[in-house]
């Protein structure tokens, strides 16, 4: 028998839960990935605990145990449970009767196999009680210990249940696998990834987010590129390519920069702003994301230009945007370099305006468009002109010339 020691089982709340609905024949325990991830060494995020109890009980209960319960979903059997400021998710064991490739009709039961049997992966599917006993009834354990990423029963029938899955086969892959991805699961994935069409914009986005936020997705990318997927979710990394993604991973791990997955996703897709625009609304990105890939896409490509010419055009220009451009390049620099040293100078120059750029603070202009309009400009369009100029003189002076010799050149 399996047993785990962690922090979060001597949780109060959570051992509140447990207990108020392990009483009279019923039974709790907590599923998933704090279990998956207290096993592997990763840090714990969410708690969710399954339950023979149907939602009403489980309100009722976690109510008599002076708890917050909140229906977020109980036509699928989930209520939300708020104790000490946090949530947990709470599910009654269920079984599927009737799936489309994107939603599930659901019969609630008590048994704890068929529930185990209709979870994704067999790393997701472990349960455990409150004393930390495990139960495994698909085989989660050892894969967990080999690095196995595999589908519960055939591959081809759970992701039939929901297309989702083939992106979820590769961002946990990208997340906890080792070696290969299991070869059913590939070849599956690769057989039916048409059915991805069927799935909603921002789902799709939120998996490949999740994917490319992993410390190293550039073997789940390469996956996802020989089994067709990442060209049907991703057109525009078609042509473009992946190289420079396994590069990038090392660049951020050198320089000590945290994983971006819009940056990453800047390293597998072309500059080109139509394009991106085109692949934002499709993908439904969030205003800011776009603006930032549309910003980058429309950048100038670094140049060697001189430190006063170069602080003039971050002032002048998108800061962040440089940095993304100068991120990749130097990416691009350095992978080079290894066979050629003589792009070591260049390397150096492009780290240093990187960390210019992430750190740039623009300095304040002295003038406002009030001044500008005290001095005689014409109210409108001429102001905004005015100020442009300006600006672009105080940059180029290296940020040296004052309110009085601005107004003098109005």
């Amino acid at each position: 028998m399996t047993r785990i020691e962690a922090d979060w089982l001597r949780d109060p709340a959570l051992r509140t839960i447990l207990s108020s609905l392990s009483t009279n024949g019923e039974e709790a325990k907590v599923v998933g990935g704090a279990i998956r991830n207290t096993l592997m060494g990763r840090p714990i995020t969410d708690i969710d605990v399954a339950t023979t109890t149907l939602p009403a009980e489980t309100i009722a209960r976690v109510d008599a145990a002076g708890l917050k319960a909140v229906p977020t979903g109980v036509e699928h059997g989930t209520v939300t449970v708020v104790a000490d400021g946090r949530p947990f998710e709470v599910t009654t064991l269920r079984r599927d009767v009737e799936t489309d490739g994107r939603h599930a009709k659901v019969l609630f039961g008590r048994d704890w196999a068929a529930d185990a049997s209709r979870r994704d992966f067999t790393i997701n599917a472990l349960y455990c009680d409150a004393d930390g006993e495990i139960l495994d009834l698909v085989g989660g354990l050892p894969d967990i210990e080999s690095g196995t990423l595999r589908f519960i029963g055939e591959a081809s029938q759970r992701i039939e249940e929901d297309y989702l899955r083939i992106l979820r086969f590769f961002r946990f892959f990208a997340w906890y696998g080792r070696g290969r991805p299991d070869g059913e699961g590939l070849r599956a994935s690769s057989r039916l990834k048409e059915g991805l069409d069927r799935l909603s914009a921002e789902r799709v986005w939120n998996e490949l987010r999740k994917l490319l936020a992993a410390p190293d997705p550039a073997r789940a990318l390469l996956w996802m590129r020989q089994a067709g997927v990442l060209s049907r979710v991703l057109p525009e990394s078609e042509k473009w390519g992946i190289d420079a993604i396994h590069g990038l991973i090392e660049t951020e791990r050198l320089y000590g920069w945290a994983p971006d997955p819009i940056r990453r996703l800047e390293a597998i897709v072309p500059p080109d702003a139509a394009r991106l625009r085109d692949m934002a609304g499709r993908l439904r990105l969030s205003n800011a994301d776009r603006d930032r890939l549309v910003a980058w896409a429309m950048a100038e490509a670094p140049a060697t230009e001189s430190d006063a010419a170069f602080r003039a055009r971050l002032y002048l220009g998108d800061a962040d945007a440089l940095a993304d451009r100068l991120a990749l390049a130097l990416n691009s620099e350095r992978t080079a370099a290894t066979q050629n040293p003589d792009k070591l100078p260049q390397v150096a120059l492009l780290a240093a305006r990187h960390e210019a750029a992430v750190g740039f603070e623009p300095p304040a202009f002295p003038l406002s468009g009030h001044d500008l309009a005290a001095a005689g400009v014409a109210q409108g369009p001429e102001i905004g002109r005015t100020l442009d100029r300006l600006k672009r003189a105080f940059a180029e002076s290296g940020f040296v010339l004052g309110r009085e010799a601005l107004l003098k050149l109005v």
